[in-house]
């Protein structure tokens, strides 16, 4: 399961560009990865645990703005088009599962 987050937040003042880069600096520490500017994805092995990063997204939103969160699935992932100017590119892979033992 992959599980988005895309938001628009202000940066107009010192105090909101810094509450910009705590929050892309918490969704990167929880593994997100840029697509866009200001939209992160990150595969997630289970809806469970898909849940738990939800709930910490939700605990660190700023006060204003807008955030988006979204969930599919990695079937739906792989159905999506992916364009670099005009020519059309596979979307991202899920990460291999590392076993330790």
């Amino acid at each position: 399961m992959w599980l988005f987050v895309m938001f628009d937040l202000p940066v107009d003042t010192k105090a909101a560009r810094k509450r910009y880069a705590k929050f892309r600096k918490l969704l990167l520490e929880e593994g997100f990865s840029m697509l866009q500017y200001s939209v992160y994805a990150r595969y997630n092995a289970s809806e469970e645990f898909a849940d738990a990063i939800r709930r910490r997204v939700r605990q660190a939103l700023p006060p204003d703005g807008q955030v988006r969160v979204m969930a599919v699935t990695d079937r739906q992932f792989g159905k999506m088009e992916v364009f670099l100017g005009k020519t059309r590119t596979k979307p991202e892979s899920a990460p291999t599962q590392l076993f330790l033992f």
